[in-house]
């Protein structure tokens, strides 16, 4: 006899879930705008979800779990979104974020991207048995069944944490800056150091780890501490043009102008040797999970009874499902460029590069975790790729080449993030007992929804901070940084200016970085160099990597502290799950506060809005001190919470 299956995909859970995709998407496309990361919001999304239906009367773990899948999607289409969209404002192709083109790329992008992974779930879960670390940790959160009011305590102390910091800040009430630097002449070269005071930043560092946080300071380092100075000493001189720009300017804005302007392109032609490593390290083990999710598929539409666990959407239905899609795509690029003959061959190319680059963010997923996914190097490889495409097609002298490229790469951008996303999911599910196909509809229905809400919060944010480029009303924009990549990539392939040798002198940084990794991988070393880390650490200011390597530090100490207490191997999982709550929290206050301030600056036309009287301006030191403070809030509460477990 049949035990019926406990509820999964109902109303409530579907309500719940879309509600929490949306603000999750609105968080994620503050931080990722200002820091050029995003965060897996699974493990917060989980603990909400079990408040939440515990209130309305109930929700078991399958249900608990559909609500976590569909919420998890809002991060995925946020960073889908905001790595490539802005790059069609700061392109000038567009004066704002139209609604209908937004919704139109981040939806049909989502959506693809669930339609893509599901060949892919057998092979990389169950045969593979990949790690997927957030799923994992997900399912331990659900299974445990941890209190969820103590889980809510902790995010809501830590988000007015987060958002405290945020209101006292540069763009709130200004009685902190938004970071501490100085530089400096020391023998003739030029020296740089400075933090931002950003808690979301700290806590991204708690959350990717000590050793992300120390290769991604290294790259910082290497822009900062060693090339702008070598840049600033031997070769600015030579620079007319550059010189008289720098002429009279202090040692902070002159290292500024110089990363701007030369230095940041290191990280690009390091994340291009990245992005194609990826690809080429990957090769053997994408053939052959791409070959046995078919075969799988294959066996359950012959007719053989498979468990509910084992259940995906159709074969048959995804394939109508990408066909049916790819007709709106193709009237979405028949309507930028007007040419047949160019619109037809990128629409086969965007599903075919979005099929293998939504395979290589699974995989990455399974190994590194969604938060670690390098999907911006795989945007690239896809923007390099269509540009090569259509500078065939269209002409090196084309102004609608790099529209069009930044078009396909944001399609497959979305794919990507959501397909990485929706294994971890799946791999929650898979510990949990899950219906996979159920979760598969939740995350469309999530990735949907999400999209709804990116154009107006990306509009919002443009008009109060600015996006990507300084300009005389927003001299201090959110940097966007992969956007801004991507913009810059993609016009100079089409007659554009990019500084080639600094391009050619990251690659060959790249091509070392890598030779380093593989060494310390074949003596089995436990500290990695992933090169598409340190890219990013080259690529970003420096001040941002700072903060983000502190966190990692926080993590690297609490565990140790743990560890020498002799704690269990759960403990040291339960203490880990409320120190990433508290820095999830964090996160999330800090980044919905600044969607908040930027609702006055927008409606007023005053970036000063809520900035109280200069008198009340304090210095960088209150600033450092409200960072520690949370900081050690943080490490408490990892490190305290494991004794009150361990006694029970």
């Amino acid at each position: 006899m049949n035990v019926p299956l406990p509820p999964q995909l109902t109303l409530r859970a579907i309500l719940l879930a879309i509600v929490l995709a949306m603000i999750l998407a609105a968080a994620n496309t503050y931080l990722g705008l200002f820091a050029g990361m995003t965060i897996a919001s699974a493990i917060p999304a989980a603990v909400v979800s079990m408040a939440v239906l515990r209130l309305l009367g109930g929700g078991g773990i399958l249900e608990n779990n559909i609500v976590q899948t569909g919420a998890s999607a809002g991060s995925s289409i946020a960073s889908g979104v905001i790595f490539t969209i802005p790059a069609l404002v700061i392109l000038g192709f567009w004066q704002d974020f139209e609604y209908s083109w937004v919704v139109t790329i981040a939806g049909l992008g989502g959506i693809l991207g669930v339609l893509f992974s599901v060949p892919l779930r057998r092979v990389l879960i169950v045969d593979q048995k990949l790690a997927f670390p957030e799923g994992q940790a997900a399912a331990e959160v659900l299974k445990a069944g941890e209190n969820p009011s103590q889980g809510i305590r902790i995010l809501g102390f830590s988000a007015l944490g987060g958002a405290f910091a945020k209101l006292a800040a540069g763009s709130g009430l200004k009685l902190i800056p938004d970071t501490a630097a100085g530089a400096g002449f020391f023998g003739g070269y030029l020296g740089f150091v400075g933090t931002n005071l950003s808690p979301a930043l700290l806590a991204v560092g708690y959350i990717v780890g000590v050793n992300v946080g120390v290769v991604a300071l290294a790259g910082a380092m290497i822009s900062w501490n060693i090339a702008i100075p070598i840049y600033v000493a031997n070769m600015l001189p030579a620079n007319a043009e550059l010189a008289q720009i720098a002429a009279g300017l202090s040692a902070e804005d002159l290292a500024g102008l110089i990363w701007s302007k030369q230095i940041r392109y290191l990280g690009v032609g390091a994340m291009l040797v990245g992005g194609f490593w990826v690809l080429i390290s990957l090769r053997k083990s994408l053939v052959s999970g791409i070959s046995s999710g078919l075969a799988a598929a294959r066996a359950s539409a012959a007719g053989q009874v498979i468990a509910h666990t084992e259940q995906d959407l159709s074969m048959k239905s995804v394939l109508i499902g990408i066909v049916l899609f790819m007709v709106p795509l193709w009237a979405l690029y028949e309507i930028i460029v007007g040419s047949l003959a160019v619109s037809m061959p990128m629409t086969v190319i965007m599903v075919v590069t979005g099929f293998l680059f939504c395979s290589v963010s699974a995989y990455m997923a399974g190994l590194v975790g969604s938060s670690n996914n390098p999907v911006s190097s795989i945007t690239i490889a896809t923007i390099l790729f269509s540009s090569v495409m259509l500078l065939i097609l269209m002409g090196p002298d084309s102004s609608l080449g790099p529209v069009a490229a930044i078009m396909v790469g944001a399609v497959v951008c979305c794919a990507a993030c959501i397909a990485g996303d929706n294994l971890q999911d799946l791999k929650c599910g898979h510990i949990v007992g899950a219906t996979p196909w159920r979760q598969q509809v939740m995350l469309a229905i999530g990735a949907a929804s999400s999209a709804l809400v990116m154009a107006p919060m990306l509009n919002l944010l443009e008009k109060a901070y600015g996006i990507g480029v300084p300009t005389e009303t927003h001299s201090n924009p959110l940097l966007a940084p992969q956007a801004t990549l991507m913009a810059s990539v993609a016009k100079g392939l089409f007659g554009g200016q990019l500084p080639w040798d600094m391009i050619t002198i990251g690659a060959a940084i790249g091509v070392t970085i890598i030779i380093i990794d593989e060494i310390l991988r074949a003596r089995g070393s436990s500290f990695r160099t992933p090169v598409l880390a340190v890219a990013v650490g080259i690529y970003l200011p420096i001040e941002l990597m700072t903060p983000i390597f502190l966190g990692g530090m926080l993590a690297f100490l609490a565990d140790r502290h743990l560890r020498r207490a002799g704690r269990t191997e759960a403990d040291l999982g339960r203490c880990g799950r409320k120190g990433l709550l508290f820095a999830a929290g964090m996160i999330t206050g800090e980044a919905l506060m600044g969607i908040a301030i930027a609702i006055p600056i927008v409606t007023s036309g005053s970036a000063d809005v809520l900035a109280l009287p200069a008198g009340l301006h304090f210095g960088e030191w209150l600033g450092l001190g409200v960072l520690v403070l949370l900081g050690y809030l943080l490490y408490r509460t990892a490190t305290r919470a494991e004794a009150a477990a361990h006694a029970g």
